[in-house]
């Protein structure tokens, strides 16, 4: 394997902000909690998602109202005054089909919340706004060991992630749901092994996971997305034990307990 740092560099780039309007085409359950929602449209052509991990916003109409959807202005997104603002919520873009203009997102239902509520219920035929993404992280895939750890809201990201590798990578992925039966199918080219936490057995969780990973952790870059503390403990315990350098560990908080819409950064990048 070429081990040429020129190819180890982390990127991040920027893309133009646009709003997209597209309809659902199909909607599909792939395990009890975790709902897959193609939309598709005109206005999908040249949607552009390079990162494994990039967000999309996806508006999605309140209840009993017509989907506004916001423009691009100086400021960014400026809504109009009149007509009921949509719920926001940011997603994984899981696959995008250029032929079809079919853009493929996977969401995990939570107890409760108006984007769970949106995903548990709708059907085909239903508008939503498509926003983004604006910006991606481009990481390598030269590394040989690629550490994806995470809970049900990371689990469309760390299959897309499984899928692109290429054979030469080995991927490890720790991943915790609430029992068996939430388990996904993660399938791809690359060397792959996974262990799964759950949380109804009360018994190991991502951290105890991690740290009886008896792999060493060798040419790898480390990936993390969960409960913003737990996203937290994981990195701090890859660094602080040396396991991997703090510059290539990736770790996100995509939800906080107790609150809605939250999106966390713990890294510190050199």
């Amino acid at each position: 394997m070429d081990n040429d740092q020129g190819e180890r560099i982390i990127q991040r780039v920027r893309h133009p902000l646009v709003i997209r309007r597209a309809k659902v085409a199909r909607v599909s359950s792939l395990s009890p909690h975790m709902r897959r929602i193609v939309v598709s449209g005109a206005e999908l052509k040249g949607f552009f998602s390079p990162g494994f991990d990039d967000h999309v916003k996806l508006f999605m109409p309140a209840p009993g109202a017509a989907l506004v959807l916001p423009s691009v202005g100086e400021r960014g997104m400026e809504f109009p005054t009149d007509g009921a603002r949509p719920v926001a919520r940011d997603f994984t873009p899981r696959h995008f089909d250029h032929a079809s203009t079919e853009l493929t997102i996977d969401v995990a239902l939570h107890a409760h919340g108006p984007a769970t509520e949106w995903a548990a219920t709708v059907t085909e035929g239903q508008e939503v706004g498509i926003g983004g993404p604006r910006g991606s992280m481009l990481i390598p895939d030269s590394f040989h060991t690629h550490l994806l750890i995470g809970d049900e809201t990371a689990l469309p990201a760390i299959a897309r992630r499984v899928e692109e590798l290429p054979l030469s990578c080995r991927a490890i992925v720790l991943a915790e749901v609430r029992n068996a039966q939430e388990q996904i199918e993660l399938d791809g080219d690359c060397a792959l092994t996974v262990r799964w936490a759950y949380r109804e057995d009360d018994g190991p969780g991502l951290v105890d996971l991690l740290q009886s990973l008896p792999e060493l952790l060798v040419d790898a870059f480390a990936w993390i997305a969960c409960e913003s503390s737990t996203a937290k403990a994981l990195r701090s315990y890859l660094v602080e034990t040396g396991k991997i350098e703090s510059r290539l560990v990736k770790a996100s908080g995509y939800w906080r307990r107790g609150e809605s819409a939250v999106h966390d950064v713990h890294e510190n990048w050199s």
